[in-house]
């Protein structure tokens, strides 16, 4: 695998606790005029992974402030995904590659080391295709999984404090899904793409059996959100601007943090930063909020 990186001094510095939010804005600019701004004002994040971001580093610049250090992998189709990272001071280095040589990632995946505390933490802010059922598009997608099959076990062996971060479009069980039973054939919930997740937070090491019944390792990784909510329907990350999704909360969870069990233990505090009404939404998803004792 390659890796694009540049390198850069600094330290986050601070509390006890770092705070990073993901969250895919489906358009920065367009989630700022609508009232991102005063929710980021208001919330003390210490690390801001950002999906969708459909805009410039300048525009980023802009919008976030001096006081915001910007990292940003932008999507080789201009006005599509794009990923980023702000930080209140700046990583010590970032990659921005994954899978295959020929496999365009650009605007889907962006890594960062951050010095806390004299510990090395790694976020990675990553955004996997919505995928199509049949199409070119779930090809992409398979791919793109696959590239995180075998990058994973390459971050925790670099960092065992490391969280992947973002819109990962795969809702893992029924419990992430209202209407789970209308969607078992739909991109986002297909059997197959449920499978890898499976793997992805199976034992370390252990034969893990998919829920399509293929088998392989497991890769030990934790969602932090399954977690700390428990055995119940959601809490829901996305729900469709159509109809009465949100009012109904008929939504889907698909944003997610997954951390390394070292970083996992440290978990302080999870939350769905769900907007009080229709009305207050700036994205169709809502931002993931996670407090580590580093």
């Amino acid at each position: 695998m390659s890796a694009r990186a540049g390198t850069v001094a600094g330290m986050v510095s601070g509390s006890k606790n770092l705070r990073i939010a993901s969250v895919n804005v489906n358009g920065v600019r367009a989630a700022f005029r609508k009232g991102m701004g005063g929710w980021l004002d208001a919330r003390g994040v210490d690390i801001l992974a950002l999906q969708e971001v459909r805009a410039s580093t300048e525009d980023l610049e802009a919008l976030l402030g001096p006081e915001w250090s910007i990292l940003h992998d932008a999507a080789t189709a201009k006005g599509r995904a794009g990923v980023a990272i702000a930080s209140r001071d700046k990583a010590s280095i970032h990659r921005v590659t994954i899978g295959d040589e020929e496999f365009d990632s650009a605007g889907r995946w962006l890594e960062a080391d951050y010095e806390v505390n004299g510990q090395i933490v790694t976020v990675v802010s990553a955004y996997v295709h919505s995928g199509d059922d049949g199409t070119p598009k779930q090809v992409e997608k398979y791919k793109f999984l696959d590239g995180m099959t075998v990058r994973l076990p390459e971050i925790k062996a670099h960092s065992s404090l490391a969280v992947v971060v973002g819109d990962l479009n795969v809702g893992h069980k029924p419990l992430d899904i209202k209407n789970w039973k209308g969607n078992v054939k739909r991109a986002g919930f297909l059997p197959r793409e449920r499978a890898y997740f499976d793997r992805f937070f199976g034992e370390a090491g252990a034969t893990v059996e998919g829920v399509d019944g293929s088998t392989g390792p497991g890769l030990g990784w934790v969602d932090i959100g399954r977690r700390s909510a428990g055995e119940v329907d959601g809490p829901y990350t996305w729900w469709s601007w159509r109809g009465q999704a949100f009012d109904n909360d008929t939504g889907w969870r698909i944003d997610y943090q997954m951390a390394t069990a070292a970083l996992a233990d440290r978990v302080v505090n999870y939350s769905v930063d769900r907007a009080a009404s229709h009305d207050e939404r700036w994205s169709d998803h809502t931002p993931v909020v996670v407090d580590y004792s580093i």
